[in-house]
């Protein structure tokens, strides 16, 4: 089945969107990726990021080592931006229902062994997992695909004297991949999807997302 008959995002507008957000990151900031190793080469894997600032996507898109589609607010897609975001591949979700349409076209990209790329804070906030909803829990059962915790520090340290909403220019941010890791312990791809295995899986997932940041921050000293 290819993605042309399942509605799943462009391959290849990912790949344009991952080029984008190289020229824009390394352009603007001095990113330093650290742990990119650790996403799976192929196949199937959820990047799951801490979200603190705006920039924190698009320098996961460009920092990634391989093209990422995103689950993004339906409320970024409005004027020019609309076919934008869809021309690269990334996914609109309606964060106050059950956005089925975008249950599915995730589920697409997990299938297909694409990328999907997830704040799983479901909104800007602190950016240290401390608020998990039940959605990366459900999409990494679902699929049985690794989950690689990311933490982007560094871009709520300082504010831009030119644009006081950015981090300064040329400014450095960290991007730190950690481990690979599975939602449900032993469970090989074939987990139970009650709501008690989804909360335990969404407990066992934040702890293994918090661990990754604390470790992270004392290694970058940020």
């Amino acid at each position: 089945m290819t993605r042309a008959t399942t509605g799943s995002p462009s391959l290849r507008g990912a790949a344009v969107g991952r080029g984008i957000g190289i020229g824009l990151m390394y352009g603007l900031w001095k990113p330093r990726v650290l742990g990119a190793w650790r996403v799976p080469a192929s196949g199937p894997v959820i990047l799951a990021g801490n979200h603190s600032h705006n920039i924190d996507g698009p320098m996961l898109m460009g920092t990634a080592p391989r093209p990422v589609h995103f689950l993004i607010k339906k409320e970024a897609f409005v004027g020019p931006l609309d076919p934008f975001l869809r021309g690269i591949g990334q996914l609109k979700v309606d964060r106050t229902t059950a956005d089925r349409t975008a249950i599915t076209r995730a589920l697409g990209v997990l299938e297909e062994g694409g990328t999907l790329g997830i704040f799983p804070e479901g909104t800007r906030g602190e950016g240290d997992f401390a608020s998990l909803r039940a959605g990366l829990a459900y999409f990494a059962v679902r699929s049985g695909a690794p989950i690689v915790p990311v933490a982007v520090l560094g871009s709520t340290e300082r504010r831009g004297r030119l644009i006081s909403a950015l981090p300064p220019l040329r400014s450095r941010v960290d991007v730190v991949f950690g481990e690979a890791f599975e939602a449900q312990e032993g469970a090989g791809g074939s987990g139970r999807r009650t709501r008690k295995a989804l909360d335990e899986a969404t407990v066992r997932i934040q702890a293994r997302l918090t661990a990754h940041l604390d470790e992270a921050r004392r290694f970058t000293g940020r």
